[in-house]
């Protein structure tokens, strides 16, 4: 019987295995929110981080708050539901970083409405957005990352789901539907990255509430659809679900992400990441 670790990579250096010295990340939808708090996690770590958005004012302030901080960030305004500016994103990322080993698909859009009154067009946007652009980003980040690519060393690709990609929720069927799709894509984008040896891994994160703009969005939305009386009462419902007692942060998220990008994670794809307080443990 052969011993597998023979072929097993030599123990790591704990105290550089959590950092991404040297890497460069490309982050969607990372003008604001969760995406602006990844991308100051991992610039904060070493990596050198293009910002990603359609909000372009809103992605140049990250980069000048990253450059303040001592970080390296760019900005490159993306609408992740065109292939053509995708391909772009990632040449002016190797261009102007000196290449590519992290993407992180952040970009998403989410529609508080139920399934009777969602519009097939209002359906659509919102997998155009939330699986269409991951599923692009996903695309041409293989192209560029595996050997003979433009970059070529491999890397990490960090899908952005939710736990409405693990559980149904009144109201998000177009949501829920969309980063289930994000799972599944994630599950099947890492197997054949491991199978064909790209050397290119890709896991997914599934949030739960996290107080961002959208997060807040949410309760005002469940307070406009009637299902909470008020936003008091929104937030109350959703901490008392959690066994934590409190919605997430972002830097919660952003801890994960920087896992999952650094070297320490090596051995980690295809899995399924839930940072939500205990809520779908209950």
């Amino acid at each position: 019987m052969t011993d597998s670790r023979a072929s097993t990579p030599a123990p790591i250096d704990y105290g550089k295995a959590y950092r991404v010295d040297g890497k460069v990340a490309l982050i969607s939808g990372a003008a604001r929110g969760l995406g602006a708090e990844m991308a100051r996690a991992l610039a904060g770590a070493g990596a050198r981080v293009m910002v990603t958005d359609v909000l372009e004012s809103q992605g140049r302030e990250t980069v000048a708050e990253i450059r303040a901080a001592g970080g390296q960030a760019d900005f490159f305004r993306l609408d992740t539901t065109d292939e053509a500016q995708w391909e772009a994103a990632i040449a002016v990322t190797i261009e102007r970083l000196g290449g590519l080993h992290v993407l992180v698909n952040n970009a998403g859009i989410e529609r508080l409405q139920f399934i009777t009154e969602t519009t097939v067009e209002e359906f659509r946007k919102v997998q155009d957005v939330n699986v269409t652009g991951v599923f692009l980003g996903c695309k041409h980040a293989i192209r560029a990352m595996r050997p003979g690519g433009a970059a070529g060393q491999g890397g990490s690709i960090i899908n952005l789901s939710s736990v409405a990609g693990l559980v149904g929720c009144i109201g998000l069927s177009n949501y829920c539907a969309s980063k289930g799709a994000v799972r599944l894509l994630t599950k099947s984008v890492a197997v054949e990255c491991g199978q064909l040896k790209l050397g290119i891994r890709c896991n997914s994160i599934h949030p739960g509430v996290v107080w961002t703009a959208m997060g807040r969005d949410l309760f005002q939305h469940f307070v406009d659809l009637k299902i909470m009386p008020d936003l008091a009462a929104a937030q109350t419902a959703f901490e008392t679900a959690i066994p934590m007692g409190r919605c997430g942060a972002p830097e919660d998220v952003a801890s994960a992400a920087l896992y999952l990008a650094s070297d320490a994670a090596k051995w980690v794809t295809g899995a399924e990441f839930v940072v939500d307080g205990g809520y779908t443990a209950v």
